[in-house]
């Protein structure tokens, strides 16, 4: 989780790398003004790329992360930037939002959770390389 964070904000420190405001097709969400708003998911690579030249950080699908979810808030994470990977919970990290979620959903802090087993089309994963 929080090398999606790192990765996704890019260095900034507003609410999206772009700014504090959501603006106009800078991603794919509901009322985001890209052409597949609220209706599905772009082809990757149709919006602008954030500072470090990544893709679709922020909308189109929510990213499932390595991390168990905590309820409250990242106390008692790890410092290191490794995963929370022991919970007594069945609920994983998503980031980002997606094409169907309101723009505050795809702030940078922003965390969503689901289940493991859950499969709907607009949760998906990043394959990275260390």
């Amino acid at each position: 989780e929080s090398e999606w964070e790192y990765a996704a904000r890019a260095g900034s420190t507003t609410k999206y790398p772009w700014g504090n405001s959501v603006g106009n097709k800078n991603a794919n969400c509901n009322r985001c003004g890209s052409q597949w708003d609220n209706s599905e998911t772009a082809p990757v690579g149709s919006l602008a790329a954030n500072a470090f030249g990544l893709h679709d950080m922020y909308g189109n699908v929510w990213e499932w992360v390595q991390d168990c979810y905590n309820q409250s808030d990242c106390s008692g994470a790890p410092v290191n930037g490794l995963a929370r990977g022991t919970c007594d919970t069945k609920f994983r990290v998503l980031r980002g939002g997606s094409w169907a979620s309101p723009p505050d959903f795809m702030r940078s802090a922003y965390r969503g959770m689901s289940t493991a087993t859950t499969r709907i089309n607009f949760y998906g994963f990043r394959l990275v390389q260390d």
